[in-house]
């Protein structure tokens, strides 16, 4: 089968390490299901891994891809779970399961033909999603669920600070705060992903690090160093930073004293449950949202799309298509 393998890491030149070829198809297992990809989307985590970045170089080769949804092997539609994982080792929460894996760091992912995952993975599509906007969910808009209703804890009417705007995991974060009733602020570079914020609903977007209007209960943070200081004056006393990730570097200033003195809260987030998945489904199911998609690329064009992130092009999520349904 056609797949797209980590074979190498480098930080200054990931896509050396990519290889796009035939592999033996996966083996079946007990507990474990086959399926068959229709689509999947290109994640931070994908790049990370080929830069060497929280992935361990002696796990490779290994398939990348952590989204995916396709046929299982009766020909139903499904989503795939992507946290692999046991809830009872994480006190019924199977991200805190310290032996957990999102898909493509211990087992073979998405960027193929075929994948196998333990069956409790597997989640009916519904049929008003179509594959393409299925496999967008699985990482960024589930991590973005979390934070956003998990996590924070938000409510209609809270004001939420969404930084870097045109991302994954920003672009379903500004949509979901909408969705939820909240008033929305997002910060972008880019003038057109500043104004693609405000179509999705955002109250107001600014350039990175510009004073906002008001200060925010919730800060959506996934920036990291670039934004920190930002994230921080930004937010009220009393206020919530949910942090899910650090694409600018992992450690800015941490201005303890501004945290303690203002009683603020610092909360990470990594991944969501099976559950949910399922509850983010019902949301959209009840809200009419979709995921933002900026273009579909055949899987032999994966050296492309992985570009276009590096380079900042994408707005919403790439989606590679394995087979044509």
């Amino acid at each position: 089968m056609l797949a797209a393998t980590a074979v190498s890491q480098s930080a200054t030149d990931p896509l050396a390490g990519l290889v796009l070829g035939d592999v033996p198809e996966p083996e079946r297992r007990p507990g474990w299901s086959v399926v068959r990809v229709v689509s999947s989307s290109l994640n931070m985590h994908d790049l990370w891994t080929l830069r060497g970045v929280g992935h361990p170089p002696d796990r490779l080769p290994i398939i990348l891809g952590c989204d995916a949804a396709g046929y299982d092997e009766d020909g139903n539609e499904v989503i795939v779970h992507p946290v692999i994982g046991d809830p009872d080792a994480g006190g019924g929460d199977e991200t805190l399961d310290p032996d957990r894996a999102l898909l493509s760091e211990k087992h073979n992912g998405a960027f193929a033909e075929y994948l196998t995952v333990p069956a409790r993975n597997l989640i009916p599509k519904p049929s008003w999603l179509s594959f393409d906007e299925a496999a967008c969910l699985p990482v960024a808009w589930t991590t973005a669920y979390r934070m956003l209703f998990t996590q924070a804890k938000i409510t209609a009417g809270d004001r939420v600070l969404v930084q870097g705007a045109g991302g994954g995991v920003a672009s379903a974060a500004i949509k979901l705060a909408v969705a939820a009733g909240a008033v929305v602020y997002a910060t972008s570079r880019s003038e057109d992903k500043r104004a693609q914020a405000v179509a999705w609903g955002a109250r107001a977007a600014v350039p990175v690090g510009e004073r906002l209007p008001e200060r925010v209960d919730v800060v959506i943070e996934t920036v990291g160093e670039a934004t920190w200081s930002h994230s921080m004056k930004s937010l009220r006393p009393g206020g919530t930073i949910v942090i899910a990730g650090a694409t600018s570097g992992m450690n800015p200033p941490a201005d303890l004293g501004r945290i303690f003195y203002l009683q603020q809260r610092v909360l990470g987030s990594t991944g969501c449950t099976r559950a949910e998945l399922v509850a983010l489904l019902r949301l959209m199911d009840a809200t009419g949202l979709r995921p933002v998609i900026d273009r579909t690329l055949p899987l032999d064009e994966i050296h492309k799309g992985f570009q276009l992130m590096i380079d900042g092009r994408l707005t919403g999520k790439l989606v590679f298509k394995e087979i044509t349904t």
